[in-house]
């Protein structure tokens, strides 16, 4: 059916008609006293999802450009930093820091299990002159579906002293609890399409007050990404270069929404939708590709045995038109990832387990009766 294809993918995720309605208002100039007003409303409810008094600047651009701003203002050339790497974007990280010319040390886990806070402990407890200068980690691996902890990773990172720790929270922030200033983090990047429920476009850095400390003594090239820039403009509630106009308003309705259903609330949603997931999965027999209580909130990542991932997820999207992702790199073939972050709701959940045991029935490939995904499912998300 035309125009019915559903997102449970990661990123983009599905938009609010709210959203969309916003998103198409006649733009407004980018200097005008009507434009002043949305910043100023938008930066307080960015800091109300952060959790955080420090400044949250707005980028026109990916998930990528605010965390490579995070990097390049807070960072000097030849600095030691710490990146912690289990998949897809942990990865990229340890790419863009040796790409500045950063000491990089990497600590490693594979890929579909956590990273090991001990490690980083370790690591930093070590460091006797306090060469490190930063930690950059992903929270929740978009690619394998796993979460790090964050937490306990940042409380290491601040009992060194001198450290900041720098997070990619892509697909993280706006579906679990990310309380940037009780937990310490330093610097925290995200993107508009994920669990803001808006379209790609606009990244999202926050800067704690460590971190703008570091910006002073940051030498990496940067112009387009001086968050210096951004933080000087948004003091009087505008942006240094021509932002995404009608993106802002799409940020501002979205953010509405969310703070009208709460963060403990929606918190409490996509937790239950992971369970919801992970369970149906399981009573299909498709085994989780995530270690066992390491799953995140955002994204399942099924590992199915004897099944082609891609056949599987083509099937899908032919006959139901709903779109799950892929596995990257060498889990193409091995894994598809059912997104479930954003504008999702217990129906969506449903819908998806459903289509994927249909498709397995249709092909022959079922281990057990349909419709025992759903009731699994089902169960976890009567629990409210």
């Amino acid at each position: 059916m035309q125009d019915k294809l559903t997102l449970m993918i990661p990123g983009p995720t599905p938009v609010p008609e709210t959203v969309l309605q916003a998103l198409g208002r006649h733009p407004i100039g980018h200097r005008s006293a009507d434009f002043q007003k949305i910043v100023k409303r938008t930066t307080e409810q960015l800091q109300w999802l952060h959790q955080t008094k420090s400044e949250v600047l707005v980028i026109t651009g990916s998930g990528t450009a605010a965390m490579e701003a995070g990097i390049v203002n807070t960072l000097s050339r030849g600095d030691r930093v710490i990146c912690g790497d289990n998949g897809k974007f942990g990865e990229r990280w340890v790419k863009v820091a040796k790409a500045y010319g950063l000491d990089v040390q990497v600590i490693k886990a594979e890929w579909g299990q956590p990273l090991d806070p001990e490690a980083f402990k370790a690591a930093l407890e070590a460091d006797a002159d306090k060469a490190i200068k930063a930690v950059i980690l992903t929270h929740s691996e978009t690619s394998t579906g796993v979460i790090n902890d964050l937490q306990t990773i940042a409380a290491h990172v601040r009992a060194h002293g001198s450290a900041l720790t720098i997070a990619d929270c892509v697909t993280s922030l706006g579906a679990t609890d990310v309380p940037m200033d009780d937990w310490g983090v330093d610097v925290i990047g995200s993107g508009s399409q994920k669990g803001y429920m808006m379209p790609p476009g606009l990244s999202f850095v926050a800067m704690g007050p460590r971190a703008w400390q570091a910006y002073e003594r940051s030498d990496l090239p940067k112009f387009y990404l001086d968050l210096g820039k951004y933080r000087k403009a948004a003091a009087d509630n505008s942006n240094p270069f021509t932002p995404a106009i009608n993106l802002y308003f799409a940020l501002e309705a979205a953010l509405e929404m969310m703070e009208k259903e709460g963060l403990e609330a929606i918190f409490a949603r996509h937790a239950r939708h992971q369970r919801a997931t992970s369970a149906a999965m399981k009573a299909i027999g498709l085994p989780l590709y995530a270690a066992e209580g390491h799953g995140s909130p955002a994204i399942t990542a099924v590992a199915p045995e004897g099944i082609d991932a891609e056949s599987l997820r083509k099937e899908v999207k032919n006959r139901f038109d709903i779109l799950l992702a892929g596995g990257q790199d060498h889990l193409k073939g091995h894994v598809f990832r059912i997104g479930h972050l954003g504008f999702v709701a217990d129906r969506d959940i449903l819908t998806a387990v459903a289509a994927i045991e249909a498709t397995l029935q249709d092909l022959g490939l079922g281990k057990v009766a349909t419709g025992a995904g759903v009731a699994a499912a089902a169960t976890e998300l009567a629990k409210g």
